[in-house]
């Protein structure tokens, strides 16, 4: 699975993504127009003169032009919006289809743990994973693309049009971009690193809350609520205090921003004032200097906001896929393999040792040979190995030496669906039988 969030989407979306930028590329001249034309309606119609002037071949008086171009305007508010709908409604397809397949593909590498990482991993961990800390990165799917595209090009095109009424509103506009550029990207670093431990923390506190549900009736044997009450309360204040603090930092970043932005506006009531007066630009054209101004923080800041949420939503994706990537999963083709291999001949077992970890072997050096059509009881004590010598012979382990051969086929090298359809294991504990809602149907004559 890739481990980064930005070549998985490239990977299964690399097509949607480009239609995206198409769709967004749509918007830019229509949101130019719509600059240009209040400058137009104040200078060259209300305070215009020389009229009638010639539109499409017609001679139009001052009010029919008026109303020409602010019915342009009016159809461009239109079509601007529709290109804007068309965009958020394909982000939110592709944002669900990619958010299926991500949780798709993580149940998939669940099936291909091997056995010993289930015991390794509680159900209570895999669960959320894939359920509710997965959820935000739908809808980031579909903004990865779409979001730095259409805000850097709109803000492009807010800064071409003040930069074509004055140079220096222009750069009155971008004065303090360096300075946000500089501060934001630091504090988000810690920011980053504090919701990633809080995750791992979210997680601590799943698995022990998980825990004593399945040990409630050894809890209330021994008397021990008191000491699992204060475990999960240690836990829930270090939840408490990181949270704190990345409330502390966020904040602090939207206070800087606000401030920043609130100074820029000085420039531009100052020295667009003084370019008034003096007759270097007109009244109109500082007044869409104004309008563009008010729009060109809205882009900036959604600027802000998505390497916030690409910052937050690549942790997820990496503390997520981490859990879910063991060195010992199983290839794919196991899982969908459907070849059925004829197995014949004697089962043999040769110097196979298996461990689980923790210093000891539950099958140390074992061989055997069962020929085809006897039986066979393998007897030990608890904990003695028996359990997974059956299971090393199911297929359902993988030996960490040796091999197990039926007819001197490695049932580690089949697929699955030998194994799953030629032999039969029950375990010593219950077994699992799916849950499946059934139909019933009445046929009367």
């Amino acid at each position: 699975m890739e481990s980064n969030l930005f070549r998985f989407i490239l990977k299964y979306s690399k097509k949607q993504q480009f239609v995206i930028l198409l769709i967004t590329m749509l918007s830019f001249p229509l949101l130019y127009s719509m600059l240009e034309l209040p400058k137009m309606i104040v200078n060259d119609t209300i305070q215009g003169t020389n009229f009638p002037r010639a539109v499409g071949g017609y001679e139009l008086e001052q009010i029919p032009y008026l109303l020409v171009l602010c019915f342009t305007f009016l159809g461009l508010v239109f079509l601007n919006n529709g290109v804007k709908f068309t965009l958020n409604v394909y982000k939110g397809l592709i944002g669900e289809r990619m958010l299926l397949r991500l949780r798709y593909d993580l149940f998939q590498r669940v099936l291909r743990f091997r056995l010993p990482q289930f015991r390794r991993v509680s159900s209570s961990e895999i669960i959320p994973m894939i359920t509710s800390e997965v959820k935000d990165l739908g809808g980031f799917i579909g903004d990865a693309i779409a979001v730095p595209a259409f805000q850097s090009g709109t803000l492009l095109v807010y800064l071409a049009f003040i930069f074509v009424q004055d140079p220096l509103l222009g750069l009155a506009a971008i004065a303090l971009y360096p300075v946000q550029g500089y501060l934001i990207p630091r504090l988000q670093r810690r920011v980053v690193l504090l919701a990633r431990e809080r995750v791992h923390n979210v997680r601590i506190i799943a698995d022990r809350v998980g825990e004593s549900i399945n040990g409630v009736t050894e809890i209330h044997a021994n008397d021990t609520s008191a000491w699992h009450l204060a475990d999960l309360s240690d836990r829930l204040h270090t939840n408490f205090q990181i949270r704190y603090d990345i409330f502390n930092r966020k904040y602090m970043i939207k206070f800087i921003n606000n401030l920043i932005n609130q100074l820029t506006p000085f420039f531009f009531y100052s020295i667009g004032g003084y370019l008034v007066i003096r007759g270097n630009i007109s009244f109109g054209a500082l007044v869409a200097v104004l309008a563009a101004y008010k729009d060109l923080a809205g882009p900036w800041k959604e600027l802000l906001a998505y390497y916030q949420t690409q910052a937050d939503c690549s942790v997820k994706y990496q503390t997520v896929i981490e859990n879910f990537d063991p060195p010992d999963i199983y290839p794919l083709e196991r899982l969908t393999g459907s070849e059925v291999a004829e197995l014949g001949g004697a089962l043999s077992m040769f110097a196979v040792s298996f461990s689980e970890g923790g210093g000891r072997s539950e099958a140390q050096a074992v061989t055997l040979e069962i020929p085809e059509g006897a039986h066979c009881a393998v007897i030990g004590n608890d904990r003695s190995g028996r359990s997974e010598v059956l299971e090393l012979d199911a297929g359902l382990l993988t030996p960490d030496s040796g091999c197990v051969e039926i007819g001197g086929r490695n049932i580690d090298e089949l697929t699955a669906s030998t194994p799953g359809r030629l032999i039969g294991y029950v375990s010593i504990r219950r077994p699992y039988l799916h849950r499946q809602r059934c139909a019933t149907i009445s046929i009367t004559a």
